[in-house]
């Protein structure tokens, strides 16, 4: 009896030792499989950086935003004509001039929404603007592109012909753009920006002049070293008067420049056939050809201050 009851105390000994080990092997082949899908579990796309490093090209607006508590300063110059009948050595190649000159500010009220306050010497126009970052593109490509909305009013306070504003509405225009950019590769960055122009009073006063028009840009930035790329920038105005205008005659832009990251600083040097900086003006008033001299030299400075104090702090 005594043997009886020891064999079936070892047998259930057995068999509880058995289940356990089973148990054991379950739950770490259970553990290694969910680690290994874990691992192998394709990661969440994160947003792409730096598709440009200024919110600013030559002519064009890019998807970029100052970032929340940061303030960009911006100087934008335009010099005059290298040749051409108003260039050349007479005015030491458009250096004694100066067909505009931009000073603005942009805040950051959040990562993704800026606003902004400038005032161009072209017309003495002072503009105010709206940006916001509506798409970031990701790294997995789930979301391709890039896109950011631009708003901007213009007001002119002064005119040579200061009789034409008999009504103050006449002294307001209008930007609005859709900026969509891509960012192919660490060199490589694209964009295009569809785009509306609104003027309520356009010139060149003349009765066919459009008070609105469509307009595309297209830009893209190619780095050749870690902090210097080509710039490239243009633009179309759809205009039927502008296409068919003989005096003056208007001509699409075209920028070509060199852009160079200084730490706080983006530095773009440049040559186009644009005199005017703000988009209300340039959209509507190219009248310089590039084949006859009329081109020019320019150039964009862009510095950051950063009122985080969280960023302060860390330095």
């Amino acid at each position: 009896m005594k043997r009886s009851l020891l064999f079936a105390a070892l047998l259930c000994s057995a068999i509880m030792a058995s289940a356990q080990t089973k148990s054991d092997s379950t739950t770490k082949a259970s553990s290694t499989d969910s680690l290994m899908n874990t691992l192998s579990s394709p990661e969440k796309g994160e947003p792409v950086i730096a598709t440009f490093k200024a919110t600013r090209l030559i002519f064009s607006q890019t998807t970029e935003t100052v970032k929340k508590k940061e303030l960009n300063f911006l100087v934008i110059h335009r010099f005059g004509d290298i040749a051409g009948a108003q260039g050349g050595g007479k005015t030491f190649f458009g250096l004694d001039n100066s067909s505009d000159i931009y000073i603005g500010f942009e805040y950051g009220i959040s990562d993704n929404f800026n606003i902004g306050l400038g005032r161009s010497k072209y017309e003495q126009l002072i503009d105010m603007h709206l940006k916001y970052y509506l798409l970031h593109q990701t790294t997995d490509n789930s979301v391709p592109v890039a896109v950011s909305l631009f708003l901007k009013g213009g007001f002119k306070p002064y005119h040579v012909e200061t009789n034409i504003y008999d009504n103050f509405a006449n002294r307001f225009a209008y930007f609005a753009q859709a900026i969509v950019a891509r960012k192919f590769s660490s060199a490589l960055s694209l964009q295009i920006s569809p785009s509306y122009v609104i003027d309520n009073i356009p010139f060149p006063l003349a009765p066919t002049n459009e008070n609105n028009f469509f307009a595309i840009s297209a830009a893209g930035r190619l780095k050749f070293s870690k902090r210097m790329g080509i710039v490239l920038d243009y633009f179309h105005p759809f205009s039927r008067f502008r296409n068919n205008s003989v005096d003056p005659k208007f001509y699409d832009g075209l920028g070509v420049g060199l852009e160079i990251e200084t730490g706080g600083h983006v530095f773009t040097i440049n040559l186009s056939n644009a005199q005017a900086i703000s988009e209300i003006n340039y959209m509507s008033n190219t009248t310089s050809n590039w084949a006859k001299g009329q081109f020019r030299l320019g150039f964009t400075i862009s510095r950051i201050f950063d009122f985080n104090k969280k960023h302060k702090s860390a330095y």
